[in-house]
């Protein structure tokens, strides 16, 4: 039996950043003297590498002053990881070790956080074991390129139509395609559910108890 590859995104996806990701990025700006983005235009860029974020908030700024607000966001952000992990979204621990016991499914990560964060991350959860390949934003161009699941699949010798690539961003639906693989979003992270089935998921889902219904019914529509 070929086992399928499930790749989850991690900000908006798996845990609840939001708070650490405005705080950051808002304290960024700040010390350099600019105004600080609100929290809609923030999130709206969750899931893009940090220069490609920073880029997209500030466009007019020079690619030097740029780099500032990176070291900056970088900064905070490792200290408000010191004093406190994101939280998972509800019943997200539950359906990973479900999807984990099932020994015709792989599980993957591809996400524009930095290794080191990822693993800060999964090993505060317990749950680094649970994924077979990790891919983050040090080493592949920012979503929606679609280096990161690529690969994926290479690491893992898993065909595209048989992944799925699970996200709350536009940016993980287009980097699905682009990689063609088939997209599942997420109702409860940064992105509305409208935008992601426009960016082309197969569907999206409301809580994480339709992940395992979802993603069933997702293959059986290929198959």
């Amino acid at each position: 039996m070929i086992p399928r590859l499930v790749i989850f995104d991690v900000d908006g996806t798996l845990v609840d950043s939001q708070r650490q990701i405005h705080t950051s990025m808002t304290e960024a700006f700040l010390l350099q003297g600019h105004v600080a983005p609100e929290l809609a235009a923030v999130l709206s860029i969750v899931g893009l590498s940090l220069p490609e974020a920073v880029a997209r908030l500030a466009p007019d700024l020079p690619e030097g002053e740029r780099g500032h607000i990176v070291a900056g966001y970088k900064a905070t952000f490792n200290g408000l990881r010191a004093a406190g992990i994101a939280p998972l979204y509800p019943g997200i621990a539950e359906a990973l070790q479900a999807l984990a016991a099932r020994d015709d499914l792989l599980l993957g990560v591809a996400t524009g956080k930095s290794r080191r964060g990822l693993v800060h991350l999964l090993q505060a959860y317990g749950i680094e074991d649970l994924f077979v390949t990790r891919q983050v934003a040090d080493d592949h161009p920012s979503k929606p390129h679609p280096s990161m699941l690529l690969a994926a699949l290479a690491e893992t010798g898993i065909a595209p139509q048989d992944a799925v690539m699970i996200g709350d961003t536009t940016f993980d639906i287009e980097m699905a395609g682009a990689a063609g693989i088939t997209a599942l979003g997420v109702a409860w992270g940064y992105h509305p559910a409208e935008a992601l089935l426009a960016a082309g998921a197969g569907d999206v889902i409301a809580s994480s108890a339709d992940l395992m219904p979802a993603l069933d019914a997702l293959w059986d529509a290929v198959a």
